[in-house]
């Protein structure tokens, strides 16, 4: 896994975190504070023990203005945003 690229799994789903792509909108770590933070450089890093639900967590996702958080089904295998 590349520097700029984090994926933790949160119940149902697989969570990429694309920190090339990330803007530090911040918008994610309002929505899922357990989940995303940002770091000294003010670009969002998961955390991989979160008490956020799964849910919350793909709200944070479908709220991020430069689409920076890919959520999959780990079931299914299906991307659920960005669709």
């Amino acid at each position: 896994m590349a520097d700029n690229t984090q994926v933790i799994k949160v119940g149902k789903y697989e969570v990429t975190l694309l920190r090339d792509v990330c803007i530090g909108a911040a918008t994610c770590v309002a929505m899922a504070p357990d989940t995303f933070e940002l770091d000294e450089n003010n670009i969002a890093v998961m955390n991989e023990e979160t008490s956020d639900l799964p849910d919350t967590i793909l709200m944070a996702a479908q709220a991020c203005p430069v689409k920076a958080i890919i959520v999959k089904d780990i079931e299914t295998g299906e991307q659920l945003w960005p669709a």
